[in-house]
Order: structure tokens, then C-alpha cells, then sequence
């Protein structure tokens, strides 16, 4: 028995043993990989939204694709303080800021805000989200202008493009030195064509094929410049323009994105897109009601420093809570309606109102 014990702890400590070691290089050999690809992943995508144009641009009433932008009305009332409205915010600690930013609207401090007070702060909330534009463009200028000389061609950035896609710099960089072929999948090159056009858009004239630091901004964000912010309009009656007649009539503004409905939330879901989107077009775009949007009709749309916009989204704004038709807004108000002009929504929202105040 006594042998038989001997036998079975050597053969048991020799198969521990072995099963450590198989365990241990087998983490050795895994464990590199996977950090491996953890590391490539988050920093190319840190870099591809530092040098992409974003499709979503704060403060514009439109996306980059033309869909309506579902948080404008938040975006041009809260500015650079909208993270602080988050769904999951402390309902107390939500309305007692948004009672500070009601007492910095009321700018002639009357306890009401006017449809001129709030074109003015919506003016001051869109020159916030212009100002963090600026800050974050010099880091994205600096990840594509590596040489510090002020100016970006579109062979260098091109090269950071692909290696934000996962190609490799150094072999990018030769290749196009080279002029020889980059070998890229369809949908790539369709995407650096497409940068390519709205590149070449941002040299300014007299055009020299270099991107300083204004015109690169102006390439990440349209808006910031009226020729692009005219590309940008080009761009969307482009795509929405069924008789190429370079105008866009109501059944082609409201026409509904490719898909098919499947079930009846999605049937709710088109309703409530060709709702909104036909709602917009009559009451806003469509400036002459004669039908027919035109490009400058919804360039003058799209323009987020129009004061004349500022003030009409102002009346609109205040319509919606203007419970006792005084064209302006108490707190008592704009508390109730929280949810629309900061996507938050207060509870007991009429609660010590007058005391906080």
C-alpha cells in the first residue's frame, strides 16, 4: 500500500507539473495577442475619429447624411453643459442647474425669458460648440501634420487615413511614393474618394493642394466655412434628389431611408420620420412655402450663426412650453418640459420652485 502511494504521488505531482507548464506557455503564447489587439484597436479608432470628418455635428440641424438632428433643440440650449445632463443625472441636482442656466437666459433678470433673450443665448450656446471645434481640430492638425510645417497634403493624410483603417504606415507611404497600386477593398476606396472630393473642397483659393490649419477645420467641420457648408447642402440634396432637378420637393425630403418595415414599432418608427421630416420642411426649410426647397433655402437652413434661424428656433423653443400663451417662458415652465430642452426629465419639477429661485 504503502508502494502503491510512492507511485501515485510521483505519477500526480508529474502530471501537476505537466499541466502547469502546457497552462503557462499556452498563457504565454495567448496572452501577447490578445493585449496585442486590444492596443491596435482603441488607438486606431482614437485616430480615425481625430482625423475623420464626424458624421454629427453639435449645433447643425442637419446630420452629415440629412437625417434631422434628434438632439438640436438640447444642443443649441445647454452648449458645452449638455454632458451634464445625462438620463441617469440625480433629478434634484438636474434642476437645480437647470434653474441656474433659466436665471443666465433671463438676461433683463424679470423672472420670464423673451423670444429675443433666448435667440441670444442659443447664439452664445452655438459659439460654445464652434470654440470646443477649433480646440479639438489642432489636436486632430497635429496627428496629421507629424513634420510641424503648418500644412497637410493629401498624400499625408491620406497615409494616416489608411493607417487609422489598419494598414501599415511605412508600407502606405512607400507605395504611394512609388505610385504603385494600394490594393484596397471596394468600400475603402469609395471612402477616400469620397474624402478626397471634400478635400479638395477645403483649398481655398487660390488652391495650392495643402491644407493649412483653418482649412483642415473647415474639412472636419463644415460649418465653420461657407463653401463647405455649401458642399455639405450639395452633398444632401445629392443623395435626396430623385429628378436630379438640384431641388428637393417634399416626397423626396421625406422620402424614408432603404430598408424594408418589419414589424409594427418599426411601422411607428417611419411614421414618426416622415412626421418630423414633413413637419420641418413645410414650417421651416420651405422659407417661401411655394413647395419646392432650394439649395439656398436650405443653406440658410443649415447655418448655424444665422441670427434670423437663432430667432425663429427661439419662438419655437418657447411655443412648446408656453403654457399660458405669454409668448415667453417662466421656470415653472421650462422645468415642466425639461426633457425637451435638456433630454433629462425632472421629477416633482414644480417642488419649491419659487423657493430655489
Amino acid at each position: 500500500m504503502a508502494v502503491w502511494r510512492q507511485v501515485w504521488s510521483r505519477h500526480f505531482l508529474a502530471l501537476t507539473l505537466l499541466l502547469y507548464v502546457l497552462l503557462h506557455t499556452m498563457d504565454v503564447h495567448a496572452r501577447p495577442a490578445n493585449m496585442s489587439a486590444s492596443k491596435d484597436k482603441n488607438p486606431s479608432t482614437k485616430d480615425e475619429n481625430e482625423i475623420l470628418p464626424p458624421d454629427h455635428l453639435n449645433g447643425m440641424k442637419l446630420e452629415m447624411d440629412g437625417h434631422l438632428n434628434k438632439d438640436f433643440h438640447q444642443e443649441v440650449f445647454l452648449g458645452k453643459e449638455m454632458e451634464e445632463f445625462e438620463e441617469d443625472s440625480e433629478p434634484r441636482r438636474n434642476r437645480k442647474k437647470l434653474i441656474e442656466i433659466f436665471s443666465k437666459v433671463d438676461h433683463n433678470k424679470d423672472r420670464s425669458v423673451s423670444a429675443k433673450e433666448m435667440q441670444r443665448w442659443i447664439m452664445e450656446k452655438t459659439e460654445e460648440h464652434f470654440q470646443e471645434a477649433i480646440v479639438e481640430n489642432k489636436n486632430s492638425f497635429r496627428a496629421v501634420d507629424p513634420d510641424g510645417d503648418g500644412h497637410v497634403t493629401w498624400d499625408e493624410y491620406r497615409i494616416k487615413f489608411l493607417a487609422s483603417k489598419g494598414f501599415n504606415e511605412k508600407e502606405v507611404a512607400e507605395k504611394i511614393k512609388n505610385n504603385e497600386d494600394l490594393k484596397l477593398d471596394e468600400e475603402t476606396q469609395e471612402v477616400l474618394e469620397s474624402l478626397k472630393d471634400r478635400w479638395f473642397q477645403a483649398d481655398n483659393p487660390p488652391a495650392d493642394q495643402l491644407l493649412n490649419e483653418d482649412e483642415f477645420l473647415s474639412f472636419l467641420h463644415p460649418e465653420h466655412s461657407r463653401g463647405m457648408l455649401k458642399y455639405m447642402v450639395k452633398e444632401i440634396v445629392r443623395d435626396l434628389d430623385q429628378d436630379n432637378d438640384k431641388k428637393l420637393t417634399l416626397s423626396e425630403f421625406i422620402s424614408l431611408p432603404m430598408g424594408t418595415v418589419e414589424n409594427q414599432h418599426a411601422q411607428e418608427i417611419d411614421d414618426d420620420w416622415v412626421r418630423e421630416r414633413k413637419k420641418e420642411f413645410q414650417e421651416v426649410i420651405d422659407s417661401n412655402h411655394d413647395n419646392i426647397v432650394t439649395m439656398e433655402e436650405l443653406e440658410e437652413y443649415m447655418d448655424p450663426m444665422n441670427e434670423h434661424n437663432a430667432l425663429n428656433e427661439a419662438r419655437q423653443m418657447i411655443a412648446v412650453a408656453d403654457e399660458n400663451q405669454n409668448h415667453s417662458l417662466e421656470l415653472d415652465e421650462i422645468l415642466k418640459y425639461s426633457e425637451y430642452f435638456t433630454g433629462s426629465k425632472l421629477m416633482d419639477y414644480a417642488r419649491n420652485v419659487h423657493e430655489e429661485f
